[in-house]
């Protein structure tokens, strides 16, 4: 276990106050895809959303989805699904395979995805300070699905999932909630909303609580990876 990465408080702000967002959660635009920079936008509650121009784009959105790992909702379908088997389970096996799923994944069913090679690069050199992580799903030895993000404190920055069968990111999403569950994180972001959040258990809150939540998990020392599953985890 380990805190969070020391902070020069003396250093002018990277990023302006989360409140001059505009109404679609735009913050600004600029500083480059580092370790450093990445890590000190979580901490405020700031997120790349995607990149135009050479420029990347920060977002803080108002209001902001979350889930409390506890209440993942796990229907009948997916509960069935969950306690029948015939899949495995890996955190922090394949981060790149997971990153790279995610972006085919939506690149098809969009014609293009935010996580460009740039996104690649940044968020694996995270994953190698055992900052960034990933679940994945196997069947039949193939990946079948996955989710990845970053871990701070107690709260889990989802950034993306992928289904390469059916259930995939639901299996990876609902162990990811019983894991860190289990460990003691008290939040995971979702960033924004989606119908397919909502029916997990995902629900939006106002940002200034969110910045409130996410304070209280960061005072949390952080779990640096690489992540092994729990071997009694179980449905």
């Amino acid at each position: 276990m380990a805190g969070l990465p020391p902070k020069d408080r003396r250093a002018r702000p990277l990023f302006p106050p989360v409140e001059t967002a505009d109404q679609d959660g735009y913050l600004c635009s600029g500083l480059a895809l580092r370790e450093d920079v990445l890590l000190e936008a979580y901490r405020q509650g700031i997120f790349p959303w995607f990149s135009s121009g050479g420029l990347v784009h920060w977002f803080s959105p108002d209001p902001r989805m979350i889930l409390e790992p506890a209440q993942f909702h796990v229907s009948r379908s997916l509960r069935k699904t969950l306690r029948a088997g015939g899949y495995e389970i890996s955190l922090d096996r394949d981060f790149r395979a997971v990153i790279r799923g995610c972006a085919a994944a939506r690149s098809k069913q969009r014609g293009s995805t935010w996580i460009t090679p740039d996104f690649l690069r940044a968020y694996s050199a995270l994953h190698d300070l055992g900052w960034a992580h990933s679940i994945e799903v196997w069947i039949d030895g193939q990946l079948a699905g996955g989710l990845y993000g970053v871990a701070l404190g107690g709260c889990f920055f989802g950034e993306s999932m992928f289904s390469s069968r059916t259930d995939g990111s639901k299996i990876a999403f609902a162990s990811l909630s019983r894991q860190l569950d289990a460990w003691g994180f008290s939040m995971l972001d979702c960033q924004a909303h989606t119908d397919h959040l909502a029916g997990l258990g995902a629900r939006a809150i106002p940002r200034v609580e969110f910045l409130a939540r996410l304070a209280r998990a960061l005072e949390k020392s952080s779990r640096r990876g690489p992540w092994v599953l729990d071997a009694d985890l179980r449905w």
